[in-house]
């Protein structure tokens, strides 16, 4: 376990607020970084290393805690079909190396951490935010790609593994073998949305599923941290509420805002920062640990997140 990880666990454990960071892949799309037409943000990293460690070294000087590499759209099974192939290792390699850097150069070596991110995106159809059903990989094919990914992540040097949006039953299980054969510790961050009825269940689109049924994956031992991102803000509370019964350790809570064409983000009706403050100080009196925000928040959020920290202390 790195030194910056220990000391990261050490405060969760005294029961501390930490402060994830923002957005990595919107915010490359927000700052001119073109984004892929069938893999999103992934190849972004080969032609954008300065500016991906500019943006991580932001997210740092406004008050992060954890910052997260740009590897959520870069396992095999969206670089592949992207004609990407020959270069998943060099990608993550490079993401990871920028989030380092923008570590290294802020002097925060020793107090943030730098997660990998692992998602279980597969191709989605353009124009939505809705896996093209057509384009689904086998069972192995997702196992075997995840795999590669969690061991490219643990050899670059992240400090753990941050399952990110996990909502499919199958591949939120496959997912997290993969991160916890690393040995690396694990985050697993769900995603969820509003039933046909007003409930609250997983981000799924093609199906209607219980949050209890993902949550349900999560391991007595090897996750330290799990609560929900890429999910409205007004939907959090009460995914965290169904969540917590499968996991009595620190919850995390990073929404996001706007929508998703693929391959990109639409930056519509943001959440004004002030507002989203109000969000997290709710969730903190819930028992949120970990604050900050995912698609379409930036530094302004962040900062946001810093000063409900702030409120919370004083």
């Amino acid at each position: 376990m790195s030194n910056a990880y220990t000391q990261l666990k050490q405060r969760l454990d005294a029961g501390e607020i930490l402060v994830l960071d923002g957005a990595t892949g919107t915010e490359l799309q927000r700052r001119g970084a073109p984004m892929d037409q069938a893999a999103w943000c992934g190849p972004a990293t080969l032609h954008n290393d300065d500016l991906l460690t500019e943006i991580h070294s932001d997210y740092i000087r406004a008050g992060s805690d954890v910052i997260t590499a740009n590897t959520f759209a870069s396992s095999r099974l969206m670089l592949g079909p992207a004609g990407y192939a020959d270069r998943v290792g060099e990608i993550n390699l490079r993401a990871v190396e920028a989030a380092l850097r923008a570590r290294e150069q802020t002097g925060t070596t020793d107090r943030v951490a730098v997660a990998g991110s692992l998602s279980h995106m597969v191709p989605v159809a353009a124009g939505s935010a809705t896996v093209d059903a057509t384009k689904v990989p086998s069972n192995a094919e997702v196992s075997d790609a995840f795999y590669e990914l969690a061991n490219i992540l643990r050899d670059a040097g992240v400090d753990h593994i941050m399952l990110e949006m996990m909502y499919n039953p199958v591949r939120a299980k496959l997912a997290l073998e993969a991160a916890l054969s690393t040995g690396l510790p694990v985050w697993f961050g769900m995603s969820a949305r509003r039933a046909s009825d007003g409930g609250v269940i997983t981000f799924d689109a093609l199906e209607e599923v219980a949050i209890a049924t993902i949550a349900g994956l999560i391991p007595a031992q090897g996750v330290d941290v799990t609560g929900f991102m890429h999910t409205g803000a007004e939907v959090v509370s009460e995914a965290l509420t169904a969540a917590r019964p499968y996991f009595a350790g620190p919850l995390m809570a990073y929404p996001d805002s706007g929508y998703f064409e693929m391959p990109d983000w639409r930056f519509v009706d943001t959440i004004e920062p002030n507002r989203l403050q109000e969000f997290f100080t709710d969730w903190m009196q819930q028992g949120v640990q970990l604050i900050g925000g995912c698609c379409g928040l930036t530094i302004t959020h962040v900062e946001a997140a810093v000063r409900a920290r702030a409120g919370r202390v004083s």
